[in-house]
């Protein structure tokens, strides 16, 4: 699978309305932006949109009449009690869009029908003894239809797309997932999302894992605070996202923010110092082999929601070890993008993921970081449901916010006017 930026299918190309002036471009711009705003910071009236857009006030007042119009923005009671007259708040409307997302994973696959505001409707978990492409693009059709089928005919026409969040160049980890030798090389022909497209019938988009949980973070975590964070998600294999200036920034090939193969001191031998990718370290792949070397049976791991049955032993030395090999990454992160904040979140019990958060604070307080600026290590709030969560994200960067064009890129007969658009489409445009 070729390992690019997210990317729609071309059916969607087709729904956009074409429009033939920079000023339309713009004012669809506005919209988005709109959009994001009120996601970001909650309900808002119209006179703090205007503040923190700069817009006028006519302007502000049209966006939201059409925003109104097209069901993605709803009147919340008006405040009163307050010097000037009431208010109305605006906040986004939860059935004003839908999307389905898709996380692929080494021993399960979650999908997921979300609404506006990340509520989760309904989902769907199945498991596997290891990831083939055949048995998931079954999954993902039959999953994607049950969910769609679970709505009105109206809000079936208002699903903005599917999502998929997995990893990149799964043929290279066969001994890391404990597939069959060869049994993972087929993935290297398939280009999963092109086959979700022929039998989806809305746009579809594929993320690599990690950085489709950085997009849950960053639309529906408590990431609004930072417009700069790092974000570390530790699973089977430890990934991470980054985001700059509260754009999701996922690089020229998608590999932004992989923190996986970040090099970190692994200890010394023969009195030489050994590095290793972080995902040697820091992954849950290491823990699972570490129960079984010791006598236990990592299956709990994989089966159930506290991880009941792990040995304590080789649970600390993998805490122990996560925190040492994350703090190392974050430093050497942080001394390359000045970021305000590392994010710190993981398929596993929240218990567990608050020891671990309180390992890497330990170790990376006591690294030499002279010269470089602090930034806060916070803990995450999604956890198990954050790659699925992201690959729903997808759809809803694409269509509503307005960073878009960072993640998904226009083709060229998408241009206004023989510049690259700043939104070709209406956000209401499914």
């Amino acid at each position: 699978m070729r390992a690019e930026p997210p990317e729609a299918n071309p059916r969607e190309r087709a729904l956009p309305v074409r429009r033939g002036t920079k000023q339309t471009g713009v004012r669809l711009y506005n919209e988005r932006l709109v959009l994001s705003l009120v996601r970001q910071h909650g309900a808002l009236p119209r006179a703090s949109i205007a503040r923190l857009t700069g817009l006028s006030p006519p302007t502000v007042s049209e966006i939201v009449r059409q925003l109104e119009a097209d069901r993605l923005l709803r009147r919340e009671p008006r405040q009163r009690g307050r010097i000037g007259q009431p208010s109305t708040p605006l906040s986004l409307d939860p059935d004003g869009a839908f999307a389905i997302g898709v996380k692929v994973g080494r021993r399960s696959a979650d999908i997921l029908l979300m609404d506006f505001v990340g509520s989760i409707r309904h989902e769907l978990h199945h498991t596997y003894p290891y990831p083939s492409p055949g048995h998931l693009l079954d999954l993902i059709g039959e999953g994607s239809a049950t969910l769609a089928r679970r709505l009105s005919g109206q809000e079936r026409a208002r699903i903005a797309g599917l999502g998929i969040a997995m990893p990149f160049e799964l043929w290279n980890w066969e001994e890391e997932v404990g597939a069959p030798l060869g049994a993972m090389r087929a993935w290297e022909a398939v280009d999963l999302r092109a086959e979700v497209a022929r039998i989806a019938e809305f746009p579809v988009y594929l993320c690599n894992d990690a950085t489709a949980g950085c997009a849950a973070v960053h639309l529906f975590g408590h990431a609004a605070a930072y417009p700069e964070f790092v974000y570390v998600f530790i699973a089977w294999f430890v990934g991470g996202g980054v985001v700059i200036d509260g754009n999701l920034f996922p690089g020229r090939s998608g590999y932004a923010g992989s923190l996986g193969q970040m090099l970190v001191p692994a200890g010394c031998e023969n009195g030489r110092p050994i590095m290793k990718q972080l995902l040697h370290r820091a992954s849950i792949y290491v823990l699972a082999a570490r129960v079984a070397a010791a006598g236990g049976d990592p299956r709990p791991i994989w089966e159930s929601d506290d991880w009941h049955g792990i040995a304590a032993e080789p649970l600390d030395a993998w805490i122990d070890e996560v925190g040492d090999g994350v703090a190392h990454a974050l430093v050497a992160a942080g001394s390359v993008i000045d970021f305000q904040a590392a994010i710190i979140d993981g398929a596993m019990p929240p218990a567990i993921r608050s020891r671990i958060l309180a390992k890497i604070i330990e170790k990376f307080e006591g690294l030499e970081r002279k010269g470089l600026p602090n930034f806060d290590i916070v803990e995450g709030e999604i956890g198990y449901r954050a790659r699925a969560i992201g690959g729903a994200s997808l759809p809803f960067l694409a269509k509503f916010t307005r960073d878009r064009e960072l993640l998904f890129r226009e083709p060229e007969e998408a241009k206004i006017d023989g510049e690259a658009p700043l939104h070709a489409a209406r956000p209401s445009a499914f």
